[in-house]
């Protein structure tokens, strides 16, 4: 599928507290996951796509002047969906694509992770190895940097992605050190899942505890202190709302409150409500829901009683995940929150059991499908945000490209 580039920012259709810094095309090929890194005064994102295989490299030291720095081309007929970048390392997923998104998933030939050198020349990834998970591959994975990165993955013989974690202590030579699943995932092994139980990841690690957003399961915590043996601490259950889906992401914020969402999947809103609340997570072998953030509500001038009449997916999708990189925002008080075609939506979590919707904003709808997907009507799908320690937000879409926007002066 091809498409021409854009040279004009798209407009802004809906928004209160956020304005647009900049804006880069990438080449007419959208983004999907993101991540950063700052080093010697220059700040490095790098995106994966939805509909090429590969990642791109761009330096945003000028937030309203993006420079393009190359495109990594990855293997064919593979979901390239996942980038973490921290302490000059970048993991990058290889995962067997779902039908229906335009890849040809019976010609997948590498499933698992590549560790790349991004310290010595950060705008020139250089690859230092690939690790076979085997199986469909990764999903979404958590690295913030240190010995160890946790894998969602379904290997050969389970049902599920389950957690997989890889020793990177010699990033030439990964080698997997522990693992951990739902019970029931483990086919080859005899087991039988009843439910929906798998891991969509990240695992959200911090110090000696993984917050696992764990589908059908809720949202796990695990004691990681020995990799080789995670072990089971506490479960959030949310029962049978949300989507089918189950748990998408579980971020920590703070040392207390863990916001966990599901992910909306049906277009037109032809399914449940999708969910994200607060929780308490002080004593992690018992978490306890405090609050439920705001539906978003479209404003009074798009003509839409509710975003499920506009067409495309809408509901929660991706956190900005902080991780303890200093390039990064910490606030332990906000929340930001793509929602598909309801745009991005900041909160405010300073009392958990009120959240409150502080800002949001939403670009017009694209004007020339670059993919498969939404498959209905073309309107926006907002898909991953992370913001940066100087505040600016970074915001992909599935048939725009890379908005960059700042929080407006209150």
């Amino acid at each position: 599928m091809t498409a021409q580039a854009r040279t004009d920012i798209p407009t802004t259709a809906e928004a209160r507290g956020i304005d647009v810094v900049g804006y880069h095309d990438l080449n007419a090929n959208p983004a999907f996951k993101v991540a950063m890194q700052e080093t010697g005064g220059r700040w490095y994102l790098y995106l994966s796509h939805f509909w090429v295989n590969g990642w791109s490299v761009l330096d945003v030291t000028d937030p309203a002047s993006p420079e393009y720095l190359r495109f990594i081309e990855g293997p064919e007929h593979t979901w390239t969906l996942q980038v973490q970048v921290a302490e000059g390392k970048m993991i990058t997923s290889l995962e067997r694509p779902s039908p229906g998104w335009g890849h040809d998933e019976t010609k997948t030939k590498q499933t698992g992770v590549q560790i790349w050198d991004v310290a010595t020349d950060p705008g020139d990834p250089r690859l230092l190895s690939y690790y076979d998970t085997t199986g469909r591959g990764t999903h979404r994975n958590h690295y913030a940097g240190g010995r160890y990165a946790y894998l969602a993955s379904q290997p050969e013989g389970y049902i599920g992605n389950i957690l997989i974690i890889l020793d990177l202590e010699d990033p030439t030579n990964p080698k997997e050190v522990g693992r951990w699943w739902w019970p029931g995932q483990w086919a080859a092994g005899g087991e039988n899942a009843e439910h929906q139980h798998y891991l969509h990841g990240p695992a959200y690690v911090v110090g000696d505890l993984a917050y696992l957003s764990d589908g059908g399961a809720g949202m796990v915590i695990l004691d990681v202190s020995d990799p080789a043996t995670p072990r089971f601490v506490g479960r959030g259950i949310f029962g049978d709302f949300g989507s089918n889906l189950g748990c998408h992401t579980a971020v920590l914020y703070g040392s207390q409150i863990v916001v966990a969402n599901s992910e909306a999947l049906a277009e037109e809103g032809m399914e449940p409500l999708g969910f994200a609340v607060t929780i308490d997570v002080d004593d992690p072998t018992a978490p306890r829901i405090l609050g439920w953030l705001p539906t978003p509500q479209p404003s009074p001038d798009t003509g839409f009683n509710n975003y499920a009449e506009k067409g495309g997916r809408f509901g929660p999708h991706n956190q900005h995940h902080y991780q303890g990189q200093e390039c990064l925002l910490d606030d332990p008080n906000k929340v930001h929150l793509t929602y598909f075609n309801a745009g991005l939506r900041i909160y405010d979590i300073s009392d958990p059991r009120r959240p409150e919707e502080t800002a949001y904003w939403v670009p017009e709808d694209p004007v020339e499908r670059r993919g498969t997907k939404p498959e209905g009507k073309l309107v926006t799908q907002t898909e991953d945000v992370i913001v940066d320690s100087r505040g600016y937000i970074y915001c992909t879409d599935k048939n725009h490209g890379l908005f960059i926007l700042r929080e407006t002066e209150a």
